[in-house]
């Protein structure tokens, strides 16, 4: 198998149950819901999510803050579409946001609450986007970021990972793109770190496993540590964690 790091339709066509499954994408998702304190069912929230994918994060977030306006930006066609198909209550649009905001984009959503996951470390101008994203932001909204840290496995390799992230990275990432830093942490030891140690130690292997539909040996295994990634550790891990606000002025 080849993959343009860059060509995220092919990554979602070749990657289809991997971003519902995987007990990392799982567990990461609940750390992020705590972060952004939306209370539901989100009445007066306004959520943005950089970078939606196939809108796997939009669909759960949706289902349990029905009240909750929720805009989805992605640069992949195939992701935007499917994640129209999943949520059709929510918006989303296709968009570059490595570049300004076009005068053709008239989207003026105003976020209260915004969310980037596992963005950054694809693209070679992190605060760009990150820049450019205030555009659909309020003054003050409220952005959870998560990068990976620890070791670039060969699979993070395929799929395009030009950097990983510590704490003080990602900080100083945020405060390049403008926002006023809450905090950043690695969060997830001991157990994320044994999830991503496997895949290291799997190396290519790793990239045959988690295409196409996944095996009942991928599932019983991410059930597993789904499980044990409750005992996480908040303060220490290879999952690096943050907190910034836009602005208000």
């Amino acid at each position: 198998m080849t993959l343009n790091a860059d060509n995220w339709d092919q990554h979602w066509t070749e990657f289809p149950s991997t971003s519902t499954i995987a007990a990392g994408v799982l567990w990461r998702r609940r750390v992020i819901e705590k972060l952004l304190g939306v209370s539901p069912p989100g009445g007066g929230a306004r959520v943005l999510e950089i970078g939606c994918g196939t809108g796997s994060f939009a669909e759960l977030f949706v289902a349990k803050y029905p009240e909750a306006a929720f805009l989805g930006l992605d640069s992949s066609a195939i992701g935007v579409r499917e994640a129209r198909r999943k949520v059709p209550t929510a918006v989303f649009r296709q968009r570059d946001l490595l570049l300004p905001q076009s005068r053709e984009d008239d989207l003026e959503f105003g976020a209260t609450h915004a969310v980037c996951s596992e963005v950054c470390e694809h693209v070679d101008d992190p605060a760009a986007l990150l820049r450019n994203s205030m555009d659909y932001m309020a003054p003050g909204c409220r952005l959870v970021v998560t990068v990976p840290g620890g070791p670039i496995s060969e699979y993070y390799k395929y799929l395009g990972h030009r950097r990983h992230y510590n704490a003080a990275s990602l900080r100083e990432l945020l405060q390049r793109a403008g926002y006023e830093v809450e905090f950043t942490s690695g969060i997830g030891f001991p157990f994320f770190n044994i999830y991503i140690g496997a895949l290291v130690l799997r190396g290519k292997g790793a990239i045959e496993q988690l295409s196409g539909e996944p095996s009942r040996t991928t599932r019983l295994v991410s059930k597993i540590f789904d499980r044990l990634f409750y005992l996480n550790s908040m303060h220490s891990g290879w999952q690096i964690v943050g907190v910034g606000r836009k602005p208000q002025h």
